[in-house]
């Protein structure tokens, strides 16, 4: 799935669902970023703080990904 695509999941899925009587809808979503040269510190930072503000259970990133 592709970034953009989430909005559409939101739009043409998630949005029926919600619309049921008595639905609990719980959704997961996972991350996996290829980024071959790095994340930089400070894109590192403030990506952890936004998934920290978004209230994600778990926010790490592996030491391999960020910049040497």
């Amino acid at each position: 799935m592709e970034s953009g695509d989430v909005g559409q999941v939101a739009d043409e899925v998630i949005q029926h669902l919600t619309s049921l009587n008595n639905a609990k809808i719980r959704i997961t979503l996972e991350i996996d970023a290829d980024i071959p040269e790095g994340i930089p510190e400070d894109v590192a930072r403030t990506v952890l703080e936004n998934c920290k503000t978004l209230k994600f259970e778990q926010q790490t990133l592996d030491s391999e990904t960020l910049e040497s």
